[in-house]
Protein backbone atom coordinates (compact mmCIF):
# COMPACT_ATOMS: atom_id res chain seq x y z
CA UNK A 1 0.00 0.00 0.00
CA UNK A 2 1.35 3.41 -1.01
CA UNK A 3 0.89 6.18 1.50
CA UNK A 4 0.33 9.76 0.45
CA UNK A 5 2.75 12.36 1.78
CA UNK A 6 1.33 14.75 4.36
CA UNK A 7 -0.13 17.81 2.67
CA UNK A 8 0.28 21.34 3.99
CA UNK A 9 -2.31 23.91 2.92
CA UNK A 10 -0.62 27.29 2.55
CA UNK A 11 -2.69 30.46 2.57
CA UNK A 12 -0.78 33.50 1.32
CA UNK A 13 -0.98 36.60 -0.82
CA UNK A 14 -1.39 36.77 -4.57
CA UNK A 15 0.89 39.81 -4.36
CA UNK A 16 4.52 39.83 -3.24
CA UNK A 17 4.06 42.42 -0.49
CA UNK A 18 6.10 45.53 0.15
CA UNK A 19 9.13 43.89 1.80
CA UNK A 20 11.42 41.37 0.11
CA UNK A 21 11.32 39.25 3.30
CA UNK A 22 7.81 38.10 2.36
CA UNK A 23 8.97 36.70 -0.99
CA UNK A 24 12.05 35.13 0.58
CA UNK A 25 9.88 33.46 3.21
CA UNK A 26 7.41 32.12 0.63
CA UNK A 27 10.23 30.53 -1.37
CA UNK A 28 11.76 29.09 1.80
CA UNK A 29 8.43 27.57 2.82
CA UNK A 30 8.02 25.88 -0.56
CA UNK A 31 11.57 24.50 -0.45
CA UNK A 32 11.17 23.25 3.13
CA UNK A 33 7.85 21.53 2.36
CA UNK A 34 9.55 19.71 -0.50
CA UNK A 35 12.64 18.85 1.57
CA UNK A 36 10.40 17.35 4.27
CA UNK A 37 8.79 15.06 1.70
CA UNK A 38 5.39 16.73 2.08
CA UNK A 39 2.91 17.99 -0.49
CA UNK A 40 1.57 21.51 -0.95
CA UNK A 41 -2.06 22.52 -1.29
CA UNK A 42 -2.76 26.10 -2.33
CA UNK A 43 -4.98 28.32 -4.50
CA UNK A 44 -3.39 27.41 -7.88
CA UNK A 45 -2.17 30.91 -8.75
CA UNK A 46 1.21 31.91 -10.15
CA UNK A 47 1.27 35.46 -8.77
CA UNK A 48 2.80 36.85 -5.60
CA UNK A 49 3.61 34.68 -2.62
CA UNK A 50 1.31 31.95 -3.94
CA UNK A 51 3.37 31.47 -7.07
CA UNK A 52 6.68 31.72 -5.24
CA UNK A 53 5.67 29.07 -2.69
CA UNK A 54 4.32 26.69 -5.32
CA UNK A 55 7.23 27.04 -7.73
CA UNK A 56 9.77 26.46 -4.94
CA UNK A 57 7.87 23.35 -3.81
CA UNK A 58 7.68 22.03 -7.39
CA UNK A 59 11.38 22.68 -7.96
CA UNK A 60 12.09 20.66 -4.82
CA UNK A 61 10.04 17.74 -6.11
CA UNK A 62 6.95 18.15 -3.93
CA UNK A 63 3.53 17.24 -5.24
CA UNK A 64 1.53 20.47 -5.57
CA UNK A 65 -2.25 20.49 -5.74
CA UNK A 66 -3.97 23.72 -6.73
CA UNK A 67 -7.63 24.66 -6.31
CA UNK A 68 -9.17 27.42 -8.41
CA UNK A 69 -12.78 28.56 -8.81
CA UNK A 70 -14.02 28.44 -12.42
CA UNK A 71 -14.74 32.19 -12.43
CA UNK A 72 -11.07 32.96 -11.71
CA UNK A 73 -9.77 30.98 -14.68
CA UNK A 74 -8.41 33.55 -17.08
CA UNK A 75 -8.42 36.24 -14.40
CA UNK A 76 -5.59 34.66 -12.41
CA UNK A 77 -2.60 33.04 -14.07
CA UNK A 78 -2.24 29.42 -12.99
CA UNK A 79 0.87 27.25 -12.97
CA UNK A 80 0.68 24.65 -15.73
CA UNK A 81 3.21 22.33 -14.08
CA UNK A 82 1.12 21.59 -10.99
CA UNK A 83 0.76 17.94 -10.04
CA UNK A 84 -3.01 18.46 -10.25
CA UNK A 85 -5.43 21.35 -10.53
CA UNK A 86 -8.98 21.13 -9.22
CA UNK A 87 -11.53 23.53 -10.68
CA UNK A 88 -14.33 24.37 -8.27
CA UNK A 89 -17.64 26.09 -8.87
CA UNK A 90 -17.41 28.49 -5.92
CA UNK A 91 -14.90 30.05 -3.54
CA UNK A 92 -16.58 28.22 -0.68
CA UNK A 93 -16.07 24.87 -2.41
CA UNK A 94 -12.43 25.81 -3.04
CA UNK A 95 -11.82 26.49 0.65
CA UNK A 96 -13.70 23.38 1.74
CA UNK A 97 -11.73 21.08 -0.58
CA UNK A 98 -8.42 22.67 0.34
CA UNK A 99 -9.17 22.03 4.03
CA UNK A 100 -10.47 18.50 3.45
CA UNK A 101 -7.34 17.52 1.53
CA UNK A 102 -4.83 19.11 3.92
CA UNK A 103 -3.23 17.74 7.06
CA UNK A 104 -2.34 21.19 8.42
CA UNK A 105 -2.72 24.87 7.54
CA UNK A 106 0.10 27.40 7.36
CA UNK A 107 -0.81 31.07 6.87
CA UNK A 108 1.79 33.42 5.43
CA UNK A 109 1.20 37.14 4.97
CA UNK A 110 -1.50 38.03 2.47
CA UNK A 111 -4.49 40.17 1.71
CA UNK A 112 -8.18 39.92 2.40
CA UNK A 113 -8.46 36.53 0.65
CA UNK A 114 -5.80 35.12 2.96
CA UNK A 115 -7.65 36.59 5.94
CA UNK A 116 -10.90 35.03 4.73
CA UNK A 117 -9.30 31.60 4.46
CA UNK A 118 -7.53 31.90 7.81
CA UNK A 119 -10.58 33.08 9.74
CA UNK A 120 -12.69 30.31 8.23
CA UNK A 121 -10.10 27.68 9.19
CA UNK A 122 -10.04 28.99 12.77
CA UNK A 123 -13.84 29.09 12.87
CA UNK A 124 -14.05 25.49 11.65
CA UNK A 125 -11.68 24.49 14.44
CA UNK A 126 -13.80 26.38 16.96
CA UNK A 127 -16.94 24.60 15.72
CA UNK A 128 -15.05 21.27 15.75
CA UNK A 129 -15.67 20.73 12.05
CA UNK A 130 -11.94 20.04 11.68
CA UNK A 131 -9.11 19.40 14.12
CA UNK A 132 -6.24 20.25 11.81
CA UNK A 133 -3.57 22.58 13.16
CA UNK A 134 -3.53 26.19 11.98
CA UNK A 135 -0.20 28.00 12.16
CA UNK A 136 0.45 31.66 11.42
CA UNK A 137 3.96 32.29 10.14
CA UNK A 138 4.68 35.70 11.61
CA UNK A 139 7.04 37.38 9.16
CA UNK A 140 8.20 40.89 9.99
CA UNK A 141 5.49 41.21 12.65
CA UNK A 142 2.81 40.85 9.98
CA UNK A 143 0.27 39.03 12.17
CA UNK A 144 0.62 41.42 15.13
CA UNK A 145 -2.51 43.46 14.28
CA UNK A 146 -4.52 40.27 13.76
CA UNK A 147 -3.42 38.94 17.14
CA UNK A 148 -4.33 42.28 18.72
CA UNK A 149 -7.78 42.00 17.12
CA UNK A 150 -8.21 38.50 18.58
CA UNK A 151 -7.31 39.90 22.03
CA UNK A 152 -9.80 42.74 21.49
CA UNK A 153 -12.58 40.32 20.50
CA UNK A 154 -11.95 38.35 23.70
CA UNK A 155 -11.68 41.49 25.86
CA UNK A 156 -14.99 42.78 24.51
CA UNK A 157 -16.73 39.52 25.43
CA UNK A 158 -17.36 38.23 21.91
CA UNK A 159 -15.22 35.11 22.35
CA UNK A 160 -13.84 32.94 25.09
CA UNK A 161 -10.09 33.28 25.83
CA UNK A 162 -9.73 29.76 24.40
CA UNK A 163 -10.06 31.35 20.93
CA UNK A 164 -6.30 31.86 21.01
CA UNK A 165 -5.81 28.11 21.47
CA UNK A 166 -7.26 27.41 18.01
CA UNK A 167 -4.10 28.51 16.22
CA UNK A 168 -0.39 28.90 16.85
CA UNK A 169 2.06 31.60 15.89
CA UNK A 170 5.48 30.66 14.55
CA UNK A 171 8.25 33.23 14.50
CA UNK A 172 9.99 32.29 11.28
CA UNK A 173 10.20 29.38 8.87
CA UNK A 174 12.24 27.13 11.18
CA UNK A 175 9.69 27.43 13.98
CA UNK A 176 6.82 26.79 11.57
CA UNK A 177 8.49 23.68 10.16
CA UNK A 178 9.17 22.32 13.65
CA UNK A 179 5.50 22.74 14.57
CA UNK A 180 4.35 21.17 11.31
CA UNK A 181 6.75 18.24 11.80
CA UNK A 182 5.31 17.66 15.26
CA UNK A 183 1.76 17.48 13.88
CA UNK A 184 2.74 15.33 10.92
CA UNK A 185 4.54 12.84 13.17
CA UNK A 186 1.68 12.75 15.67
CA UNK A 187 -0.83 12.20 12.87
CA UNK A 188 1.23 9.39 11.38
CA UNK A 189 1.57 7.70 14.79
CA UNK A 190 -2.18 7.96 15.40
CA UNK A 191 -2.91 6.38 12.00
CA UNK A 192 -0.86 3.26 12.83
Amino acid sequence: MTTQPPKICVYCGSRPGSDVIYAETAGAVGRRIAAAGWGLIYGAGDAGLMGLTARAALEGGAPVLGFIPRRLIGLEAAIDELTATVVTETMHERKKLMMENADAVLALPGGIGTMDELVEAITWRQLQIVEKPVILLDVNGYWGPFLALIDHIVAQGFADPSLSNLFEVAEGVDAAMIRLSHYVEASAAAAQ
